[in-house]
């Protein structure tokens, strides 16, 4: 499955591709996201996902690779489900260019997944990396504005808890249009026999 996002940040090109070097700032930026250890152009995290009352849990790794000229980088994250058969891959990459705002970044996610969230498909996946995009390009909008401060180191198991992204919240509203037609068809099916019922009387 490929989805592709674009959105700006309120900086110059040079500042937005500094910020990206730096795992360490930009990792908690992204709803959801936890990252454990960062070795040189290697890491790990977890991410944790939410569905209604079910929560799912992922834990993975992952490697980046840099295009200095281009101003391109690309993440290769591979991960599966704590607790369940659940699997996900994706190949992410993030090309930043400038732009009147700022600076524009363009991300194009080939994704991977198996288990329960595979089971919503297409349309539901691009509303809810719709929101989880325009959750992370609000966040690095905040740190670029903020002071920058040196991160905390990590450590082994000295990480906090994700907080789960609601994926329920941000698929339901696709959900709804996708049950509408079905709905309407159902309601004009039930007034459709009401109306013969009675002329049969």
């Amino acid at each position: 499955m490929q989805l592709d996002h674009t959105f700006t940040v309120p900086a110059a090109p040079d500042d937005a591709w500094k910020l990206f070097h730096d795992l360490a700032r930009v990792a908690p930026c992204m709803p959801g996201a936890v990252l454990d250890t960062l070795d040189g152009d290697s890491f790990a995290g977890r991410v944790k996902v939410k569905v209604g009352a079910v929560q799912m849990s992922y834990r993975g790794e992952g490697t980046v690779a840099r295009d200095e000229s281009a101003r391109s980088l690309r993440l290769d994250l591979s991960g599966s489900e704590t607790r369940g058969a659940g699997t996900a891959s994706a190949a992410v990459t993030a090309e930043l260019a400038a732009d009147p705002a700022g600076t524009r970044v363009r991300v194009r996610t080939d994704l991977d997944i198996t288990g329960r969230p595979a089971q919503f498909g297409r349309g539901i996946m691009t509303e809810v990396g719709d929101r989880i995009v325009g959750q992370f390009a609000e966040r690095l909008q905040e740190l670029l504005s903020a002071p920058q401060t040196a991160p905390a180191p990590l450590a082994a198991g000295a990480a906090a808890e994700p907080e789960a992204v609601d994926l329920g919240a941000a698929a339901l509203p696709v959900l709804l249009r996708k049950a509408a037609v079905p709905a309407a068809a159902v309601l004009t099916a039930v007034v459709l026999v009401r109306v013969l019922r009675r002329r049969t009387r």
